[in-house]
């Protein structure tokens, strides 16, 4: 199987304008059963029931159905289960769609048969939910970027809504680009008119992608592929003054430039051109930052403080280190600091009368995650402050159990040596530097 999506991949890569007609034979038994065995088996099943250990059970039972109703263009995309989940750190909600697994295996098949293609078309401005890419890649471009290149002005972008407004009918134009397989062609009309479950009463839309499935990332990538990514580099940039650089993950993006002039302009194109495609900017997350080496040098000589610029959870700052040279300082945007606290405290609260083992075991599974992505070179303040205050906290809580309170530092210092709270990694990309702010 890998062995032809690789003969795929370098079809793709070698004809640029190619469609492929006949992709459906690669939607095999065994992928589809490696899809399936990719899921968590804690997933919560659709609107069916049908767990993911039920379906691994009764998989020989389902699968060839499945495979011959693709096959004749019979496939009948289940109903997505909606459910509300609250917004970190917020008082409203987010809806988040729960396919059926079954649906969710085929989906994770398509999807790796379709980037096979579109990893080979993607430009290297694009990080978001794609194969061996992540957000640390994204955020390292973006300070290559800013160090090394002539940058004063980005743009930092965020779309408003995005996965439930962009156009359908413009999705199947721009897949249908590269594929030309009449039967995954349906088989994309199909979840996307599969319509939402909520509250008894199922929804259909003419706008959006499904969201909680894995067809959605790469369908989402493959639209802002032809509305953003390739206009900036084909149409955009030949007309700019100075250098200009895209960095996008999903839908958020920023955008840096040399001129001032360069930005504006493309601000103003933007707006038309994402209307055109039924998408809007989101006015309170969009907003063009003077930022870099030249514009911490101009701040120091007109004494004003440099501007901050908000990308993927991190504020970054314009900096020296110890040299004396510019560099680009990074560190938890306080909006998802206090959401990772307050996510730390619920958490103790809940578990407070658990035992000291498994209090510790919960609490180190939080900071696990919180390191994971937030502990990137430059951060470490950050981090270490969220390891000071879990101790802080926990030493509460375990007060909070009992009248006495008579835990005292000196005590927790010695529970903590028997069950120690995981200490965050130091991962420095500049180990022996310090970075001062320019204020």
């Amino acid at each position: 199987m890998e062995t032809k999506l690789e003969e795929i991949a370098v079809k793709a890569w070698a004809e640029k304008d190619l469609r492929f007609t006949s992709l459906c034979h690669h939607i095999t038994r065994e992928l589809i059963g490696e899809s399936l065995n990719h899921i968590s088996p804690k997933s919560a099943p659709g609107i069916d029931g049908i767990t993911v250990s039920q379906a691994k059970e009764d998989f020989h039972l389902w699968v060839e159905e499945m495979l011959q109703s693709i096959h004749r263009k019979g496939y009948k995309a289940p109903t997505v289960k909606r459910v509300w989940i609250p917004k970190p750190g917020k008082s409203e909600e987010r809806p988040l769609g729960v396919p059926c697994i079954t649906d969710r295996a085929l989906q994770r098949s398509v999807t790796k048969v379709l980037e096979a293609i579109y990893e080979q078309d993607f430009l290297a401005c694009s990080f978001g939910g794609r194969p061996n890419l992540s957000a640390h890649h994204a955020l390292a471009t973006f300070n290559e970027i800013v160090s090394g290149k002539y940058v004063n002005w980005v743009l930092e972008a965020d779309l408003k809504n995005f996965f439930g407004s962009l156009s359908q009918q413009w999705l199947i134009r721009f897949v249908e680009h590269r594929v030309g397989d009449p039967r995954i062609i349906s088989l994309i009309r199909r979840w996307l008119k599969a319509g939402i479950l909520e509250n008894g009463e199922i929804h259909l839309s003419d706008s959006g992608v499904p969201q909680g499935g894995s067809i959605s990332v790469l369908l989402s990538n493959i639209y802002l592929h032809y509305v953003l990514d390739l206009w900036f580099e084909k149409v955009v940039k030949p007309k700019l003054k100075g250098e200009a650089y895209l960095i996008r993950y999903i839908d958020d993006f920023v955008v840096c430039f040399k001129h001032r002039s360069d930005a504006r302009m493309f601000q103003e194109g933007l707006q038309e051109r994402l209307e055109k495609f039924s998408l809007e900017l989101a006015p309170t997350k969009t907003r063009l930052v003077e930022f870099g080496r030249f514009a911490q040098r101009n701040a120091v000589a007109s004494g004003k403080k440099t501007e901050t610029v908000y990308f993927l959870g991190f504020t970054h700052f314009c900096a020296r280190n110890l040299k004396g040279n510019f560099m680009v300082g990074r560190k938890t945007e306080k909006t998802r600091f206090k959401r990772s606290v307050e996510k730390i405290y619920a958490l103790l609260k809940d578990i407070r009368h658990f035992s000291i083992k498994d209090q510790r075991e919960k609490i180190n599974q939080v900071l696990r995650g919180h390191y994971a992505y937030y502990g990137m070179g430059g951060n470490t303040e950050s981090i270490n402050r969220i390891h000071r205050l879990s101790q802080k906290y926990w030493r509460k809580m375990l007060n909070s159990r009992g009248r006495k309170r008579n835990i005292t530092w000196e005590k927790f210092n010695k529970l903590l040596a028997l069950y120690p709270l995981q200490a965050p990694r130091q991962r420095m990309t500049f180990k022996k530097m310090k970075a001062i702010a320019v204020l």
